[in-house]
Order: structure tokens, then sequence, then C-alpha cells
């Protein structure tokens, strides 16, 4: 017997709340595309779209650097 599939579809966070600018000072948003561990969630589990998963890596980078968020969680 088949195992029925998902067909629930998580959508862009960014887009359905109609985010304008993801900035690397907006630590609370930016812990969302991040696990418990300290690392950026894939797009498959993030939900996000192509372009929106670009910004939010390369903020969640620039976050890092800049102090506001730890490379490392403990």
């Amino acid at each position: 017997m088949p195992v029925p599939q998902q067909t629930k579809e998580k959508g862009c966070f960014i887009c359905k709340n109609t985010i304008k600018n993801v900035d690397y000072k907006d630590v609370d948003l930016l812990k969302r595309f991040t696990t418990a561990y300290g690392k950026i969630m894939p797009r498959r589990r993030s939900g996000a779209c192509a372009k929106h998963q670009r910004v939010v890596a390369n903020a969640v980078k620039n976050a890092r650097i800049m102090g506001f968020m730890p490379f490392v969680v403990d």
C-alpha cells in the first residue's frame, strides 16, 4: 500500500509577510532561518524562495561577522 505524500506547501515566509528588506541587524528574523546549532537551514526545510534564501544566507553571514549572531552555538 503506497504512503500518501504530503501536499502542504509552506510558501516563502518573507513573501507571505511582505517584508521589504532583510537586514543583518534583524536577528529575530534571521534566527527563524537557522537551526538550533546555528547552521543556515536549506531551502527545502525553511520554505524560502530562491531569491530570499540567497538574501537570508548573506544576511546571516554578515550578522555573524558583525557579532550579532554566533558562528557556533554551545
